[in-house]
Order: C-alpha cells, then sequence, then structure tokens
C-alpha cells in the first residue's frame, strides 16, 4: 500500500484532480530547476559572444562598432537565419508567445521539442546580429517548453501540462528581467489567464526557483540600472496620466504596424527568405543613422534612465524603433517584442520628461522617472498586461515610490488601447490572424483544471453482447455503475438496472442473453485517453455525437468510464 502510495502512477492520478496541491509545487519546483538551467544557458549563449565581440566588453554596446558592422551585421543574421530555418518544415518554424498560446488553445499544452530548439538558434542569431528585437519572447517560449516536456516525459494528464506550461512561462520572464514576481504575474495575466492556487501556487515556486538557479549561474545583477526616482508634487499626476495618454496612442501605433505587416505578409508573393532578408536590409539600414536600436539596448535604456541622452538623439531613436521593430517582427524574424516596448516607452517617457520640465518653472521629477513610467505603460498597453507591467517595474526599481503613478499611466495607456482603439493583445492578433481564437470561457477554465481520471468511474464490468443468463447474474455480483458491452471491438454502456429488470422478468436459465438486444438503456461510447481533460472530452463526446467515452491508459487497457451527465454534474458544483 506504501509503495502505491509514492508511485508514479499514484502521482500521475492525483494530478489529474483540480486539487492537487502538493503534487503542483513539486512539478513547479522541478519545472523552475530545469528552467534555470536552460535559461541560464541561453543568456550565457548570448551575453558571452557579445562581451567578446562588442567594444568595451559590453554586451549591450553596439554603437560603438563601425558603420560596416552596423549596415552588415543584420544581413549576416538574416542569411544565418535563412539558413537555419530552411531546414525545418513550416510547422516547426513556430515559435514565441503566440505558439505557446495556440499550443495551450489547440493542443492541451503539448510543446514540441523541435520548436523550442528551432526557438533557440534562431532567436541567439537574431540577437547576436543585432537584429531590433528581444529575448523575453524566446524565453517564454523555452520555459514553456521545459514545462510541457517536462509533463509529457513523465505522461502526466493535460490538465497538468497547461499549468507547467505557465510556470516555464514564468520562469522565462523571472530569468530574463531578474524579476520573479513579475514572471508570476504574467504568466496568470498573460498564458493560463486565472488566478487560482492551484496554478499560483506552482507557478510562483517555478518563477523562484528558475530566478535562483539563473542567479547562481550568473549572479544577481538587475538588466538595468533604474536611480532611485520620485515625484516631485502631486501636481504632476495630470502629466503622468498625459503620458499615459501619449504612449498609449504609441502603443497602437506599434501593434497596428505589426497587425498590417504580418497581414502583408501572409498574402505577400515573398518568401520568408525574402523576407527575412528585407528585415535585415531595413535594419542595417535604420542601424547607420541610430546604432542604438540593435540588439536589445539595455545599455540605452539605462543612459535615458539616468538622463543622460538628449532630446534630439531621443526623438530619433523613438521613432526608428517604433517603426522598425514591429515590421521585423511581422516580417518574421524569430523574437521578442517585450524588450523593445520597453525600449520604445523608455525613450519616449524620457521625451516627455523633458518636455514636461521646460515646459514649467518649477521642480519635477528627473525625465528618467518619466521614462521609466513609459516603460510599464508600454508593455502593458502593448501585452494586454498591466499588472506585470507594474510588478516588473517595481521591482526592476526596487522603488515603492513607483507605484502610484505607474498605476495612473499604465490604467490611461491601457484604456486608449483598449477602448478607445478596440486592440487586443499583439499576441491575441497574431493568433487571429491565423485564424485561431484565445478566448477562455468559464466553463472550459473549469474543465481544463481537472483530467478524465479525477471523475471516471472505475466500478464497472465489461461483457461480450452475448453472454449466458449465469453469466449476465455473475456481471451483476459487484453492483457496477454500467456494464460496457463489447462487440467487434466497439463498446457501448449498459445500465445495469435495465440488465437486473430483463433478467427477473425474462428468466431462462439455457437461453444466451444478446446485450445489445433487450430493452435497455445503452450509450454508445467512443475511447480516450486517460491524460485528457475533461474539456477533451467533452469536445471528443461533441464530435463524436455520443454520450459516454471508455478511458484508456498508457498501456491502451480500459480504466474507468465516463459519460456526459458526470461531466455536468462536475462543473455544476464547481
Amino acid at each position: 500500500m506504501l509503495r502505491n502510495t509514492f508511485s508514479l502512477d499514484h502521482f500521475r492520478h492525483r494530478l489529474a484532480h483540480s486539487e492537487a496541491l502538493p503534487q503542483m509545487v513539486i512539478l513547479g519546483l522541478i519545472c523552475g530547476l530545469l528552467c534555470g538551467l536552460v535559461l541560464g544557458s541561453f543568456r550565457l549563449l548570448l551575453e558571452l559572444p557579445l562581451s567578446s565581440f562588442l567594444p568595451g566588453g559590453d554586451s549591450d554596446n553596439f554603437e560603438e562598432l563601425s558603420s560596416w558592422y552596423h549596415f552588415f551585421l543584420p544581413i549576416v543574421g538574416s542569411l544565418l537565419l535563412i539558413a537555419v530555418l530552411s531546414r525545418v518544415t513550416p510547422l516547426n518554424r513556430k515559435v514565441g508567445v503566440a505558439h505557446l498560446l495556440e499550443r495551450m488553445a489547440y493542443h492541451q499544452s503539448n510543446l514540441p521539442l523541435v520548436n523550442a530548439v528551432v526557438q533557440l538558434i534562431a532567436a541567439s542569431i537574431a540577437l547576436l546580429c543585432g537584429h531590433s528585437v528581444g529575448k523575453e519572447g524566446p524565453a517564454i517560449h523555452l520555459g514553456a517548453a521545459c514545462g510541457s516536456q517536462l509533463g509529457q516525459r513523465l505522461k502526466l494528464p493535460n490538465n497538468t501540462l497547461r499549468i507547467l506550461a505557465g510556470c516555464g512561462a514564468a520562469a522565462g520572464i523571472a530569468a530574463t528581467f531578474n524579476t520573479p514576481l513579475a514572471g508570476v504575474v504574467f504568466a496568470m495575466e498573460v498564458i493560463l489567464l486565472e488566478y487560482t492556487v492551484i496554478g499560483f501556487m506552482p507557478v510562483m515556486v517555478a518563477a523562484a526557483t528558475g530566478t535562483l538557479v539563473v542567479q547562481i549561474m550568473l549572479g544577481n545583477q538587475l538588466v538595468l540600472t533604474v536611480p532611485q526616482l520620485h515625484i516631485e508634487s502631486l501636481h504632476e499626476i495630470p502629466y503622468v496620466a498625459f503620458l499615459g495618454l501619449i504612449i498609449g496612442l504609441l502603443a497602437v501605433l506599434f501593434i497596428a504596424l505589426m497587425r498590417a505587416t504580418m497581414k502583408w505578409s501572409d498574402h505577400s508573393v515573398f518568401t520568408y527568405r525574402s523576407k527575412l532578408m528585407l528585415a535585415g536590409i531595413l535594419t542595417g539600414s535604420m542601424a547607420l543613422f541610430y546604432p542604438q536600436i540593435m540588439g536589445l539596448g539595455y545599455d540605452t535604456v539605462t543612459s535615458v534612465l539616468h538622463g543622460e541622452v538628449g532630446i534630439g538623439l531621443l526623438i530619433g531613436i523613438v521613432l526608428a524603433k517604433c517603426v522598425l521593430t514591429p515590421i521585423v517582427l511581422g516580417l518574421g524574424v524569430p523574437a521578442g517584442l517585450i524588450g523593445p516596448t520597453f525600449f520604445i516607452g523608455a525613450m519616449a517617457g524620457g521625451i516627455l520628461g523633458i518636455f514636461g520640465a521646460s515646459a514649467v518653472d518649477q521642480d519635477v521629477a528627473n525625465s528618467g522617472f518619466y521614462a521609466l513610467l513609459g516603460m510599464g505603460s508600454m508593455m502593458g498597453a502593448v501585452a494586454n498586461a498591466p499588472m506585470a507591467a507594474l510588478v516588473a517595474i517595481l521591482e526592476l526599481s526596487s522603488n515603492p515610490n513607483i507605484i502610484f503613478p505607474a498605476m495612473i499611466s499604465i490604467v490611461v495607456s491601457n484604456l486608449i488601447a483598449r477602448y478607445v482603439f478596440k486592440m487586443p493583445s499583439i499576441f491575441v492578433i497574431s493568433m487571429q490572424l491565423q485564424g485561431l481564437d484565445y478566448r477562455y470561457k468559464p466553463i472550459a477554465q473549469i474543465l481544463n483544471g481537472s483530467a478524465v481520471q479525477s471523475i471516471m468511474t472505475t466500478n464497472f464490468v465489461k461483457s461480450t453482447a452475448i453472454v449466458s443468463e449465469k453469466g449476465a447474474q455473475h456481471a451483476l455480483e459487484t453492483s457496477p455503475d454500467w456494464v460496457l458491452v463489447e462487440k467487434d471491438n466497439d463498446f457501448s454502456f449498459l445500465s445495469p438496472g435495465d440488465l437486473h429488470l430483463h433478467l427477473r422478468n425474462n428468466f431462462e436459465p439455457h437461453k444466451d442473453i444478446d446485450l445489445l438486444e433487450i430493452p435497455a438503456l445503452r450509450l454508445d461510447a467512443s475511447s480516450i485517453d486517460s491524460k485528457a481533460t475533461l474539456q477533451e472530452a467533452l469536445d471528443r463526446m461533441n464530435n463524436k455525437s455520443t454520450e459516454a467515452l471508455y478511458v484508456l491508459d498508457n498501456q491502451k487497457k480500459i480504466t474507468g468510464l465516463l459519460t456526459r451527465s458526470q461531466i455536468e454534474d462536475f462543473y455544476r458544483k464547481d
């Protein structure tokens, strides 16, 4: 008995239930360790070569390269991307957060390992060669793939895979920015779309563990050096709201430009090779004038936060980045956009801070303060993640004074994007352009939280269609919930009560009984895997026009039975 309690089969069975919190916390810990190792290696893969190649040993210092490098490096990057992506199928080229959301919505959070490897290689090439993109999207994909692969290797129920993908996504954000709480909130707000204890606890453990592993590997230095900033007077609050308005408009421009590029790309006669080359040429051409747009640009963001960049350069950089990044991402460069939204928001906020200070004759907050607000407002509006954006800039700045003004600017920017211009998240737009939908209905959310093992009945007997009177009586001795009748590899459920009634009213000891012909309640049944969620079971019933399913374990043996009424009773109780 004790051995069974600690067996992997028992562990899997417990995970089928929505309240399997201790088991999920253990998996969150393992997922965090795995994600930390993978994401720490990803960061090393970027930082070591760039630190060796770029002037001053600064992994962001593309600015001090010669103009030849500024122009040709992104083009070389595009050629390398073409060489890599030409060797994989179009399905395996799907990467990033939109791919993660698609796999969660339509493939039970089953993330292929090949796509994750392609993401790792392709994103590394793009970032090492100075493309105007970010590493956060790839980190989210890699982390989620680690969680999903962990669940797949252990053959865990699909409801667990969804939580593990969220754990990995949280670890991805946490490891990238060294902001574990922002990773947790992002995963709940964008990936899982829920705030429940069963989801929150393992995600929190994974984010903390992943951050710890990355800190052991790389140190605990934040990616940005943020000075202590604060608002000088409450009279600045209207201007903070105005900043939210401008950043919201900038976010709308970013989303609209990326959506237009993706639409053009989908209907264009150009191949993906031509599009990647165009992205490289555009980036190289723009970098000749504003090399600050190359790579992650964290060094430029840090300078802006310290108020060290002039207004003219800021205007040029923000225009270049805001136009270039959505175009190259829309053309198919396989990298992220969260970092670029931070960059654009910081530049725009810095501009507004300088303009605001010059317009009034009194002490106001440093332009870096407005740059920090711009970072959170831009990210929150583009990704539709206001809470994650707020927590991120709080963790990056370690400054609680930023919370009140940041709440105002982030709310205003999100209102402008969501309710004035009706712009959904850029990730949702990416799915919509593929004809996919990521709306998560409350009932589906409940049913996806539990697997079929959690409510299936194991109290059944299996019988052939033709049985003797004695065999039928023997089948009823254990008082089963159903009699599973098999004929020519087809199965149906038979009501034992009706069989008992037939035996009582038609007692003929030496005559065989055809269980498919006697008057009784029968349900035609189809099969389903024991790892499936209740939502998958309901979809299977609808697709097969049936009211019942028999559940197959990993060895393809029938281990339980499930009816539509059981599923309906489950979500009514919840």
